[in-house]
């Protein structure tokens, strides 16, 4: 019989169930009050789907102490996980915070403040010499 070829995508459907089940499991089984409002941004998996980076943001809390909570969680989760996900192996769980967002607002507040001063240049009249 010809091997069966794995689905071109596995890695970013088991990739997409992970950052679910984890969202679901961090908000219900969780009780540590490091962690706020967590939003999971995105799952990065190994080929071997050993490890598994998990970025997320906070809307409430400290990013250093969040990440710290999520990660001496990620035991209990990976163990959560293993009784829901149907694979052979369930990634080691690395949280990671996710810089983007912040990154994008500083931009964004820049950007602004850089119009709003060209704006104030375009109104001042030039003085004749």
């Amino acid at each position: 019989m010809p091997r069966k070829k794995a689905a071109p995508n596995r890695n970013v459907r088991i990739a997409d169930q992970i950052q679910r089940d984890l969202s679901e499991l961090i908000a219900r089984e969780v009780k540590d009050p490091r962690i706020g409002l967590v939003t999971l941004q995105s799952v990065e998996l190994t080929p071997d789907y050993a490890h598994a980076k998990i970025f997320f943001t906070t809307l409430t809390g400290d990013a250093v102490e969040t990440q710290a909570a999520l990660n001496h969680a990620a035991g209990h989760l990976h163990n959560l996980l293993f009784k829901r996900l149907h694979i052979h192996t369930v990634p080691a769980l690395h949280f990671v915070f996710d810089e983007t967002v912040e990154r994008a607002v500083e931009m964004s507040r820049l950007i602004d403040h850089a119009n709003s001063t060209r704006a104030k240049d375009d109104d001042t009249p030039a003085t004749p010499e």
